[in-house]
């Protein structure tokens, strides 16, 4: 029905719009009792092959929302509907911002991919709260949090304490965003120095708390390997729990839409099909190099079940989806999570045959 009827329709429009239109077609069909409830049933699957415990938290699947698609924790309670295991929101700053002019978001259906400069547009993270307080399912949410586009980089640390401290009751995990490319010299945080001194401050704050959260880091795919390695240093010296690879390319290469399009769109990350194999290859050295070290959230081009299964099999311990959403739909949560189940039971019938054949 997706692919058929509402993505040819939603494809119409432009892409911003359409995304405004879903988020209010899914409000109200979503909480409309009947239909709520068939929604439900159509998408539930739940199995204890996909159950997960990652940096101390235990997941119904391992397939999580990737942030940006609900920025300001508006669509909690129906993405949960829709079967993930987890949803980030975000990105969250402290003041609420605009973002950049539009048009700013862009389909290149050619490649099934995405082009966006949005630029950390949100309501502010306490109008987030407000949201957080009143929704009712249980499923993990991530907080990813960033500066504020008039924030220089010098004080940039200030605003994601900030946000910290406002959310920190609301959110099972933090995400540390400092790459995206949409938000001047953003991705200058990065370097060795400033990030390692962002972490450490935001790491102090949250192991201040009572309760404190696991702390990840969602990084670019277009660092070197060196800068990898810095990632890998950083991490073990500020013990946070857990990366995120990776956020969208400013890389234009292996694109199939024409070279003229592409220039007309302008600047922006890049997501969708053709970052899966970088974001795989990232994850891959992570894993590798560190020796496992630390959890890894795969993210990048993730379209299928074997796509999902190629990022755990490089070392990824949880899966995130947006752009593979977008074209193929809904369904797509359920459809990966049952190749999850046929692979996590191959898996331990390896391993372990006698148990999985007593069940």
């Amino acid at each position: 029905m997706y692919k058929t009827l509402l993505k040819p329709f939603f494809f119409t429009k432009p892409a911003e719009e359409a995304h405004h239109f879903t988020v209010n077609l899914t409000q109200k069909t979503f909480n409309f009792p009947v239909l709520g409830s068939l929604i439900g049933s159509v998408f539930h699957l739940e199995d204890k092959r996909l159950e997960r415990e990652v940096f101390g938290l235990k997941f119904k699947n391992p397939v999580g929302l990737a942030a940006g698609f609900d920025k300001d924790a508006k669509l909690i309670d129906e993405m949960a509907m829709l079967g993930f295991g987890f949803i980030e929101i975000g990105t969250l700053t402290p003041k609420p911002q605009e973002g950049n002019p539009q048009p700013r978001l862009f389909r290149l259906p050619e490649d099934e991919a995405l082009i966006n400069r949005m630029g950390f547009n949100n309501g502010g993270v306490l109008d987030a709260v407000e949201r957080l307080k009143k929704r009712k399912s249980d499923v993990i949410i991530g907080g990813n949090i960033g500066k504020n586009k008039v924030t220089p980089n010098e004080k940039a640390v200030d605003d994601y304490l900030f946000c910290l401290e406002a959310l920190h009751p609301y959110v099972d995990y933090f995400v540390v965003n400092v790459s995206s490319p949409n938000t001047p010299n953003l991705r200058d945080l990065q370097e060795k120095e400033p990030l390692k001194a962002l972490l450490t401050a935001v790491k102090y704050a949250n192991d201040q708390k009572e309760q404190p959260k696991p702390i990840l880091l969602k990084i670019a795919p277009d660092l070197t390997e060196g800068q990898l390695d810095d990632i890998i240093e950083i991490v073990a010296e500020t013990k946070i729990d857990g990366v995120i690879a990776t956020n969208t390319t400013i890389d234009r290469s292996g694109l199939k839409t024409a070279q003229s399009e592409v220039e007309a769109i302008g600047a922006g990350g890049l997501s969708g099909k053709v970052l899966k194999n970088r974001s795989t290859e990232v994850i891959r050295y992570l894993s590798t190099k560190s020796k496992s070290a630390f959890p890894i959230i795969g993210v990048g081009g993730v379209y299928s079940a074997e796509d999902a299964i190629e990022k755990l099999e490089a070392g990824a311990s949880l899966v995130q989806v947006y752009s593979g959403m977008i074209y193929e739909g809904p369904s797509l949560i359920k459809r990966i999570k049952k190749g999850l189940i046929g692979y996590f039971s191959g898996k331990n019938s390896k391993s372990n045959p006698e148990t999985v054949s007593s069940n």
